[in-house]
């Protein structure tokens, strides 16, 4: 049986996503690659990670006329919640916190999701806008910092070119507006917590999609009802 097609980089280690998921894992999808994997007629194509700066990423129109084939494409984390944001009317499903924020228009902006990473093994080079955002709200709730000063935070981490993003910038840049201490008490706190967003949303899409086609290959069984959008 064909199985499923994932475009997989940076969200998710591909060794943890096999645990989750028996699937055929693909670098981060670009302009062509959704109608190459439909060609193969998979279950489900699911779209996490995908190419922002070399190379054009697939357009809505792509995903679209593969939805209208009747392959079924689920969209988490990255590049998959844009598509799946534009796209849920039409069949798309989005999975995870990230597709919801971008659905109620908590976040507007594709740099909230994109970031640099190896072209070797996909490992992260700079981090997300939406983990810094995500672990700062984390710290306000935390009594770490107050919540004018998480909006400082913020702002300087967005006013930084997405591939230059990382928290040791942030960091170095903050020395001009907090005590040294308080920026300490936010490193720890950082470090010691698992904000990644992006991965939990990738792990989220796996299980969905595990579930999705665990009812659809069952004997006699009629086509799958399309499940609700899921967050975290």
């Amino acid at each position: 049986m064909t199985k499923p097609i994932i475009f997989l980089g940076p969200s998710l280690p591909w060794e943890l996503a096999r645990e989750l998921l028996d699937a055929d894992y693909r670098p981060p999808v670009k302009r062509g690659d959704v109608y190459l994997a439909a060609r193969e007629k998979p279950p489900l194509i699911g779209i996490i990670d995908g190419v922002f700066l070399r190379t054009l990423p697939p357009s809505p129109l792509e995903v679209l006329e593969v939805l209208r084939a009747g392959i079924p494409v689920m969209g988490s984390s990255s590049l998959g919640a844009l598509r799946a944001t534009e796209l849920e009317s039409h069949g798309m499903i989005g999975v995870g916190s990230i597709f919801k924020m971008y659905r109620r228009r908590q976040l507007i902006a594709d740099d909230e999701v994109a970031l640099v990473y190896s072209p070797g093994d996909y490992r992260p080079l700079s981090e997300p806008m939406v983990n810094i955002r995500h672990a700062l709200s984390a710290a306000l709730r935390s009594g770490i910092i107050e919540k004018r000063e998480r909006q400082v935070l913020v702002r300087t981490a967005k006013s930084f070119y997405f591939p230059e993003r990382s928290w040791g910038h942030l960091f170095k840049a903050a020395e001009v507006h907090f005590l040294s201490e308080k920026i300490e008490s936010l490193k720890k706190f950082v470090a010691a917590g698992d904000f990644d967003l992006k991965k939990h949303d990738a792990i989220q899409l796996l299980r969905a999609a595990a579930s999705f086609l665990k009812i659809a290959q069952a004997p006699d069984a009629a086509l799958p009802v399309r499940p609700a959008s899921t967050g975290r």
